[in-house]
């Protein structure tokens, strides 16, 4: 009966691992995930993609905004 709850024991911390890896990578490459989706979202809203000084800063403006933006 030991062997089954050191089994359950490994499964679990390989489990943590796996998350707190997961989690690492999300938060440090997120804002470039962020910037790919509003990237995908502008093409299929029919708008203008903008990239933000900082990744996941990313914004989608209609070509009049723009216009009105660089004036």
């Amino acid at each position: 009966m030991g062997n089954r709850g050191q089994a359950l024991v490994e499964y679990v911390l390989i489990i943590a691992l796996i998350s707190v890896i997961t989690i690492s990578i999300v938060s440090y490459f997120g804002g470039y995930l962020k910037d790919a989706i509003t990237k995908s979202s502008c093409s299929i809203a029919d708008k203008v993609y903008v990239e933000g000084d900082k990744p996941g800063e990313a914004t989608c403006m209609s070509e009049e905004e723009l216009e009105l933006q660089k004036e």
